[in-house]
């Protein structure tokens, strides 16, 4: 009954997440989920908190965790929002900052919900090539614009740009605003938040569901100086007043004051992206280097498709974009050593033909 939607809906083109399937149990390399989950501490304070105050709204400024997460980078309260996952952060941004200017510039080839949210607020946009190394030049990003948008590390590549280059995009750039999305930036890229002090036109983006292993919880938060946060709370209380339930404040703020589960866990992490990046480079894999928690390969004489059917018969997912210059290139996120081992083993089968 499309005839009752507003003008806007029949033109959006909606992201798709990765395969979430129910028939049946496969390894799941295809969405970038943590392999070894939340901070037990995190789970702890989550079933502490499901007591009678679930009656109560929760805090609506999320304070106590903002201040938690504050402190950590050296900022005050007024120089973080928290918000329902970082993909509900970014929409408020991009509704608050880019809507009704010039072009708003990002690669090519990166996550691609920003070209989504571009379409639901009707932002104009230009798609900056990567090199062919899928590599982003930051002389690239100069020029009259309405915004930048830049994943550090980049998905699906998985390739981080250097503080200094972010740097160079942020002094190009001195009138618009410079979004930092930082979902995967724990896995080995540096952070931009040192820059916040510096750059009044600077917001970095992260998350929760990454490297906190807390992807169902659905928190991110956002780092800016003052003026900054104030415009997306304004958005956010235009919008909805509650977006973290008292759950969600809980086992955020238990999970990023248990610094050594995050640690480890991160470590290991990194450990089996070196693991299974020789593997796969031994099966004859074009691998990039990744500062994040997947891989993006393609190999010269095996198809991604093929590869792709062929893995999700033996009952392992992993991500393929089906789009310009990386149609040939798989996403592979990293698991356990178990799970990277089941998958180099189908690999080598199927590269074997």
């Amino acid at each position: 009954m499309s005839r009752f939607w507003s003008p806007i809906v029949s033109k959006l083109v909606p992201y798709t997440p990765g395969e979430q399937p129910k028939d049946r149990s496969f390894i799941k390399l295809n969405t970038n989920e943590h392999p070894y989950g939340p901070s037990p501490i995190a789970l702890g304070a989550i079933r502490a908190a499901t007591e009678d105050s679930l009656r109560l709204y929760p805090d609506p400024s999320a304070g106590a965790l903002r201040a938690t997460i504050g402190a950590s980078f050296g900022l005050g309260v007024d120089h973080v929002f928290a918000g329902n996952g970082s993909d509900e952060i970014l929409a408020h941004a991009f509704h608050g900052f880019f809507s009704g200017k010039d072009k708003l510039l990002f690669p090519d080839i990166t996550y691609s919900f920003y070209k989504t949210y571009c379409e639901l607020y009707g932002i104009s946009h230009r798609s900056v090539p990567l090199d062919d190394d899928f590599r982003i030049d930051p002389a690239s990003l100069g020029g009259p614009c309405g915004g930048i948008v830049l994943a550090n590390p980049n998905a699906p590549t998985g390739i981080a740009l250097d503080l200094a280059a972010v740097r160079s995009v942020l002094e190009q750039n001195p009138d618009v605003v410079v979004l930092v999305d930082e979902a995967y930036v724990d896995f080995g890229a540096e952070s931009a938040a040192r820059l916040v002090p510096e750059f009044d036109n600077l917001l970095v983006v992260q998350t929760f569901s990454k490297s906190r292993g807390l992807a169902g919880l659905r928190v991110g938060f956002a780092l800016g100086q003052p003026h900054l946060i104030e415009g997306l709370q304004r958005i956010k209380d235009s919008f909805n007043s509650y977006p973290l339930d008292r759950l969600a404040l809980a086992g955020a703020e238990a999970s990023w004051q248990d610094t050594a589960w995050f640690e480890e866990t991160r470590r290991l992490v990194i450990t089996e992206r070196h693991r299974m990046a020789e593997g796969l480079r031994s099966l004859g894999f074009n691998v990039l280097p990744s500062a994040a928690n997947f891989l993006f390969v393609s190999h010269e004489t095996r198809a991604a498709r093929d590869l792709l059917t062929g893995l999700r018969d033996e009952g392992i997912l992993v991500r393929h974009f089906n789009k310009d210059r990386i149609d040939n290139w798989l996403r592979i996120s990293i698991g356990t050593e178990e799970e990277g081992e089941a998958l180099l083993k189908v690999m080598a089968g199927l590269v074997a033909g």
